[in-house]
């Protein structure tokens, strides 16, 4: 616990940790907000493809405009400040940065993104779990090799969960389950743009201020931005994916431990080491008593006796049993935290979550019955959820992930509920993300 006491004494060598960031939207906002008050963290350059409203993004965080008006990265590094651009590239090409956030939130992009700044040399943080689900296994392979960091972002809901791992790991219990929680109903898998604002509480001024999109939102709506999350994390940690998809069994703090060990056990896991959601409503929709919507959490089992009976006698939440407990942590801060990621791979060359193996994925999964000559939208759009099923599966059926599912024309008709496969659609662009996945699959975990 001691990157802060790096820091300042890097800071105060004269050589703070510059970073450049990709995307200035609603993590890249949050990550700006908190930069400006960390001494020896420098931003030097944030690449978006509209200027304009990067700048607006910056402004309404709280940066003076003195503070990101120079005029290339050069000048941003010798002056302390920091140069805006629509060139991703030229963040790659400078040689003073030395961490890369990727926050852009485009799987496609994202990937590029990552092994660009990795044959520069560069240490990734990957905000984007679109991109990391997608092929996060064969960057931080390529990362490896390159010897720089490729890490999930601290502050995302991923990280959190590799780090209670982590910590359950350390500890010497016996690892069950991994996951979150989230507000979800069976019903609101079918949700679209046009409906989303029906499932939250922002006003109309809120929405029209033009910080919340409606297709994000809606990927958190209908279940997939889970499912990419939970893929993340099954990768990052080695536990599987439920071999039909996410369950989402509603559960509150004193729950989770009944709830999440195996059916075997009384519990509702098909076995144990899986991630899955704990949601935040009822099915009929009341909300869960003690729910943690924000938050994640791990299910552990004491090795034996002794164990079991320090977990009563210190008060952990446990199930009827006393043998399978759960720690959690409450809340996740997303893009105020990120630092910790970026800290942590320059100044300790440590992730904060990395995809070790490829062991689950998210796959396209139809909305409803769609002919042939149809488009899919991709990620929280009108025709496709995302699934998270055991790689294996994806393998075995060639499934079309979810990042690849945008603009994608379908030339046979689906039906509800399917997954999409690559024979169900025509491949015209992107053919080397789908060359980096086929490699990825050297990866596979069986």
């Amino acid at each position: 616990m001691n990157l802060s006491a790096l820091l300042a004494a890097r800071a105060a060598k004269g050589k703070p940790v510059r970073i450049g960031l990709i995307g200035a939207g609603k993590f890249g906002s949050m990550i700006l907000a908190q930069a400006k008050h960390i001494p020896g963290y420098h931003v030097v350059g944030i690449a978006d493809l509209d200027v304009i409203k990067a700048r607006a993004s910056l402004a309404r965080v709280h940066w003076d405009e003195d503070r990101y008006s120079a005029s290339s990265l050069a000048e941003a590094v010798s002056t302390g400040t920091t140069h805006v651009t629509d060139d991703a590239a030229s963040l790659f090409a400078n040689s003073e940065i030395e961490v890369i956030i990727e926050a852009t939130g485009h799987p496609i992009a994202g990937v590029r993104h990552a092994l660009a700044a990795i044959g520069a040399g560069k240490h990734v943080v990957m905000v984007n779990v679109e991109a990391d689900v997608m092929c996060g296994p064969i960057l931080a392979e390529r990362a490896h090799q390159a010897g720089v960091v490729y890490s999930m972002a601290y502050g995302d809901q991923p990280a959190a969960m590799c780090e209670l791992v982590d910590w359950v790991h350390s500890c010497g219990f016996e690892l069950v389950a991994a996951g979150k929680g989230m507000n979800f109903c069976p019903s609101y898998r079918y949700s679209t743009p046009s409906t989303v604002w029906d499932y939250f509480d922002f006003t109309e001024e809120q929405v029209a201020a033009g910080d919340f999109n409606p297709k994000m939102y809606n990927s958190f709506t209908d279940g997939t931005k889970a499912a990419i999350e939970m893929a993340a994390v099954a990768n990052a940690t080695e536990l599987d994916c439920p071999s039909d998809g996410l369950a989402f069994p509603p559960a509150g703090l004193q729950d989770l431990a009944e709830v999440f060990k195996p059916i075997s056990e009384g519990g509702r896991l098909e076995k144990a080491g899986i991630v899955d959601i704990a949601s935040s409503r009822e099915p009929d929709g009341r909300v869960v008593l003690n729910n943690i919507q924000y938050g994640m959490f791990v299910t552990f089992r004491a090795p034996d006796e002794y164990t079991r009976q320090c977990f009563n006698q210190y008060g952990l939440m446990t199930d009827k049993s006393g043998w399978y407990g759960s720690m959690w942590r409450p809340f996740h801060l997303i893009g105020l935290e990120t630092s910790v990621s970026v800290l942590s791979a320059a100044l300790r060359n440590e992730p904060t979550g990395v995809s070790k193996r490829y062991r689950a994925d998210a796959v396209a999964t139809s909305k409803g019955d769609f002919a042939a000559g149809e488009m899919l939208d991709g990620e929280g759009g009108f025709k496709v959820w995302a699934k998270a099923i055991p790689a294996t599966q994806a393998s075995a059926l060639a499934a079309l992930p979810i990042g690849l599912a945008h603009h994608v024309k379908l030339k046979r008709a689906i039906k509800r509920d399917q997954i999409v496969t690559l024979d169900d659609v025509e491949i015209v662009d992107d053919l080397d993300i789908h060359a980096l996945r086929s490699d990825q699959n050297r990866l596979l975990d069986a």
